[in-house]
């Protein structure tokens, strides 16, 4: 698709947004893949022959910018969302880490995105789509602003060096479930090499917790130190008994529903059609503002 003066426009707005969370202008050029002296040209409102259309489309994604017109969507404080903002908030603030494990389709995404967004060192990870230890690696320094060029072994050193110097990184790592083994070995090298210096934070559904639960116990090698440097122990929000848990998820979807949906719409229809899941809270918002 054609990325026209307005998408462009878009662009630079979230890219400005997003430079107070970087402590220069060549890292936070760094980690959006373009040069410095692009970026600077960029600062100053140029953008006519800057950037490849691939360039834009790169930056479009890393700073959450559709392309396409979409709704406008605002943060509702759901039970979900204070929580994991609070947790994130504890972990950056003293250098902890801790391992959320609870069911798709609570926010879980959606709040630590929100987050990284407002908090400066802090990045988000989806795991799903850096599975290999390299992957895993390159992404973090990458997000960092750190030169995610040259051998793998400069790139971690450079990473670990600029963890250690940083104030109060926090790395949110979605998806876990998603990384391969020896991408799990180097979550532990690295927490190593920083520890209280840096923050982390895991997230993934329950499958995440019966990887971890079901390799503590064949004795895999790391797994164990790993989860002993997460707390030794899953945080999750939603309640154990089904009934208490559909009444939480029908609780979350009407407080998202009424924070988004159009003055008039009948929240209580909206709410019963998505059987309390947030994305088919969005689906159906978007059905009546078509109307």
């Amino acid at each position: 698709m054609e990325i026209t003066k307005d998408i462009k426009k878009r662009i630079l707005a979230a890219m400005k947004a997003n430079r107070v969370n970087y402590p220069s202008d060549s890292k936070h050029a760094a980690s959006l893949g373009i040069s410095s002296a692009v970026y600077s040209q960029l600062n100053q409102g140029q953008t006519e022959r800057v950037l490849s259309e691939a360039n834009w489309i790169s930056m479009a994604r890393r700073l959450g910018v559709e392309l396409r017109p979409g709704m406008e969507w605002k943060a509702a404080k759901t039970a979900t969302f204070k929580y994991i903002w609070a947790q994130l908030t504890a972990c950056q603030g003293s250098s902890l880490s801790a391992i959320m494990c609870d069911m798709p389709n609570i926010g879980k995404t959606f709040t630590a995105r929100e987050y990284v967004k407002q908090h400066r060192n802090a990045i988000y990870v989806d795991c799903s789509q850096v599975k290999t230890k390299r992957a895993l690696v390159r992404k973090i320094a990458k997000e960092f602003g750190v030169s995610a060029n040259g051998t793998f072994g400069d790139i971690y050193e450079d990473l670990v060096f600029y963890i250690r110097t940083v104030e109060n990184p926090l790395i949110v790592l979605d998806e876990a479930g998603d990384l391969a083994y020896e991408a799990f070995l180097e979550l532990k090298a690295l927490w190593n090499a920083t520890e209280r210096c840096c923050a982390w934070y895991m997230m993934g559904a329950d499958g995440l917790r019966a990887k971890i639960d079901r390799s503590v116990d064949a004795k895999k090698v790391g797994y164990a130190e790993m989860l002993s440097r997460y707390g030794d122990r899953f945080c999750k929000v939603t309640p154990d008994d089904a009934k208490e848990r559909q009444a939480f998820l029908m609780e979350q979807a009407q407080i998202v529903a009424e924070a988004n949906a159009p003055k008039g719409a009948d929240i209580r229809q909206i709410v019963l059609k998505t059987g309390g899941a947030l994305r088919r809270v969005y689906t159906e918002i978007e059905k009546v503002k078509a109307v």
